[in-house]
């Protein structure tokens, strides 16, 4: 049914959950998952570290390295525990996008025929300042996507 599974992931305890689900459902199928992390290139409070890196390349070449280094390194643990359930796994990062269209751009041009990605849920007023990035996938995507809460 489903042969290749983007599973997103962020390093949340939540996402963990949806790297746990979406692995498990991989292995049931017998599909291979394409584990993803998004990061953006400023953060929601980037007014104030913008204003610091026009005055310091330096400081926004150390906080991409970083930022790099964190998803690789949580994108390492995601496969880990998909090849140790015996699933196949590639991991990609997207840099320098808003999570919900990385995660819809990397299911489209990998060939993805499902998107598995944690969501918690909210609602009123924190969904309006939050945001939902599994609801802006959902209105995005063609292909199918399911929410793990």
């Amino acid at each position: 049914m489903y042969k290749k599974i983007l599973i997103a992931t962020d390093g949340s305890g939540l996402a963990g959950k949806g790297v746990e689900q979406g692995v498990a459902l991989a292995g049931q199928l017998g599909s291979s998952v394409l584990l993803v992390s998004v990061t953006e290139l400023l953060p929601s409070y980037g007014i104030v570290i913008a204003a610091e890196w026009a005055s310091s390349p330096a400081a926004f070449q150390e906080y991409r390295e970083a930022v790099t280094k964190a998803a690789g390194e949580l994108l390492a643990e995601a496969k880990a525990k998909a090849e140790s359930a015996g699933v196949a796994a590639e991991v990609l990062h997207v840099e320098n996008q808003s999570p919900a269209q990385g995660i819809v751009e990397a299911a489209n041009q990998e060939g993805c025929d499902l998107i598995v990605i944690a969501s918690h849920g909210r609602r009123g007023v924190n969904k309006l300042l939050l945001g939902s990035q599994a609801a802006e996938v959902l209105s995005l995507s063609t292909v199918p996507v399911l929410v793990i809460k």
